[in-house]
């Protein structure tokens, strides 16, 4: 990354290795005229010191197998001599198997090495050959911890509340992850916003901290914000979304649903999702990752997954050196007896649409399923 002198913004070269097949990620996000040093009153941008991002540990140890997939975890062999093969078939070592802790810590860093690796090569595959500006729109959902050196873009239904509760904790605002309130953690104002310093700020911590990122399967995230959001009472998402939603696809729809915008039904939802000229706007709890946190724009240093998020986020504490004693909350404060979403919910939802319209899905959040390695969900798409 380089930073330019220049007020525009931060600016970064990307040079892809192939031609661009499809404009699947060419999608700019509205906002991107508000650029870096403009449209915002800048707080202090000056850091005390600076640090290179944090490095996972080069491990030269033998292959072992994975249970998380050959394109998850793509660890080759190092090549043997004949001599070298002779002189072990005469004298094999004593076995010496790793020891949980370090097998872990071996086996995830390889993880985040692979996911990187492909991330990078879909964003060379797909990415247009232009010079492109890291605006304030593009930082706008990542958060600081100055303390530890962290940024955590935020992306809505995979963990961010608890995320926010381990920067407010991390950064002194709180001790404990369990005292803190689902309201203080999302209207409190305790964590501060990247877009929230200057030029110069934004772009330190750009180069110097860790970038982190954690997703989840697309669908799967899409009927968990549809469940939280509509299934539920909601003074802002039944009014603001309910209601155009069901004036558009509901014939003869009630007074009642008319005037209050509640019980939405996942198909007709999902019929607002994917029509191009929507009744009303998108919105972050389904919004792509893509668009939300701009991988191809900010080369996360981790890149954690939803279905495994203690243990990854577990390991990545560890490895900022976080407070021993500070783990990854598991309890859910929203809906606390609702069951949470799983890929078989996910499924009984999708079974309400035909497959033209699972299909359509899909292809909506196609490039989160190339970027972050998930498989197809459905047996019958193409």
């Amino acid at each position: 990354m380089t930073l330019s002198s220049l007020s525009q913004g931060v600016k970064l070269r990307i040079t892809p290795r192939q031609t661009m097949i499809k404009d699947l990620c060419a999608r700019d996000a509205e906002g991107t005229k508000n650029e870096l040093g403009q449209g915002k009153r800048p707080a202090t941008g000056g850091l005390s010191s600076q640090i290179t991002p944090m490095q996972f540990p080069a491990f030269d140890w033998p292959h072992r197998s994975s249970t998380l997939g050959s394109r998850e975890l793509d660890i080759g062999l190092n090549q043997v001599t004949k001599r070298q093969r002779k002189l072990l078939l005469k004298n094999p070592p004593a076995a010496q198997p790793l020891s949980p802790s370090l097998h872990s810590w071996w086996r995830l860093s390889k993880v985040q090495e692979a996911r990187k690796r492909l991330m990078k090569e879909v964003c060379a595959k797909y990415k247009s050959n232009i010079k492109q500006t890291v605006t304030l729109h593009h930082v706008s959902r990542i958060f600081v911890e100055d303390r530890y050196k962290l940024l955590y873009c935020e992306v809505p239904k995979v963990g961010c509340s608890n995320w926010k509760r381990v920067l407010m904790v991390l950064g002194g605002v709180a001790s404990s992850t369990h005292e803190i309130k689902h309201d203080a953690v999302h209207y409190g104002n305790h964590l501060k916003r990247l877009d929230s310093f200057d030029r110069q700020g934004i772009g330190q911590r750009l180069q110097s901290y860790t970038k982190v990122l954690f997703v989840r399967e697309p669908l799967e995230r899409l009927v968990s914000a549809y469940r939280d959001k509509f299934e539920n009472p909601n003074s802002y998402y039944h009014p603001v979304f309910g209601k155009p939603i069901i004036s558009k696809y509901r014939a003869n729809a009630s007074q009642v649903a008319l005037r209050t915008g509640t019980g939405v039904t996942f198909k007709e939802f999902m019929q607002y999702l994917l029509d191009v000229n929507r009744p009303v706007g998108m919105d972050i709890h389904w919004e792509h990752v893509n668009q939300l946190c701009s991988p191809c724009l900010l080369d996360y240093d981790f890149i954690g997954k939803f279905e495994a998020i203690e243990e990854e986020a577990n390991f990545l504490l560890r490895k900022t050196g976080a407070p021993s004693n500070l783990t990854f909350p598991s309890f859910k404060d929203r809906h606390p007896h609702a069951v949470r979403t799983s890929a078989e919910i996910t499924q009984r939802y999708f079974a309400q649409l035909n497959a033209f319209e699972r299909q359509r899905a899909y292809d909506f959040y196609y490039m989160d399923y190339l970027m972050f390695n998930y498989s197809k969900p459905f047996k019958d798409l193409y």
